[in-house]
């Protein structure tokens, strides 16, 4: 009987050790957003923002005051210019980043 609660507190303490680490380990997501915006030339240069899958297509009215590569830094796996559009590459949290330029361009 001892030993099954001491193999309890113990895989209750490696669960603990384990969720502690995943959090550590979570960027701030909000602020990865801030960042990308400040990235894109700020929110009054980005027209339009969708997502695709993994791609978030961001229209621009001025593409040449885009940094590419502080944008890769935040994790893009990609990115293609097309005219005055942005094609990012950025997996799962494409539809959220969208969502997120979406309701800033609201306000």
């Amino acid at each position: 009987m001892n030993y099954n609660l001491e193999y309890l507190i113990i895989i209750v303490i490696l669960i603990l050790i384990a969720a502690a680490v995943i959090k550590s380990r979570k960027k701030d997501f909000r602020f990865e957003i801030n960042k990308l915006i400040e990235y894109l030339g700020g929110k009054d240069n980005i027209i339009n923002a969708e997502d695709s899958g993994s791609r978030l297509k961001v229209t621009l009215k001025d593409v040449s005051v885009v940094n590419k590569d502080a944008i890769q830094k935040l994790g893009a796996r990609g990115i293609v210019e097309m005219d005055d559009q942005l094609k990012i590459i950025y997996g799962k949290q494409a539809r959220e980043l969208k969502k997120y330029i979406g309701e800033l361009k609201k306000l």
